[in-house]
């Protein structure tokens, strides 16, 4: 079975930390380019970061620009989000996910083998 467990979310204070990760079970992680999304309550699901196939190639939302790094360890069949700088707009349950299909990174419609989520919370 094909899928991903996402983890390392929490409850943060403004301008704190959390690496997320992304690990994948049932295949080999490094034949795919990666995505992390988030949605907030009443939101729709928006593209955070993305990562090539071979890591070389990084795109992050203007908005977490500077403060988050998207990287990979294929070896673990892992894929990581680093969030610094965490503001209270970072609220979100966090997803990863395969790329699959061509169009813009951040185009959900793009992406599968969704995993279940890991909530952030941004607060003080």
């Amino acid at each position: 079975q094909l899928q991903f467990v996402e983890s390392g979310g929490g409850l943060v204070q403004p301008g704190g930390s959390l690496r997320l990760s992304c690990a994948a079970s049932g295949f080999t992680l490094d034949n795919y380019a990666i995505g992390w999304f988030r949605q907030a309550p009443g939101k729709e699901r928006e593209g955070v970061s993305y990562i090539s196939r071979s890591g070389g190639s990084t795109i992050h939302k203007d908005s977490v620009k500077g403060r988050f790094t998207i990287s990979r360890d294929n070896a673990k069949n892992t894929v990581y989000l680093q969030m610094n700088s965490l503001k209270a707009e970072d609220t979100a349950v966090y997803y990863c996910a395969v790329r699959d299909g061509l169009g813009a990174w951040d185009d959900s419609s793009k992406y599968n083998y969704w995993g279940q989520g890991t909530q952030v919370t941004v607060s003080s």
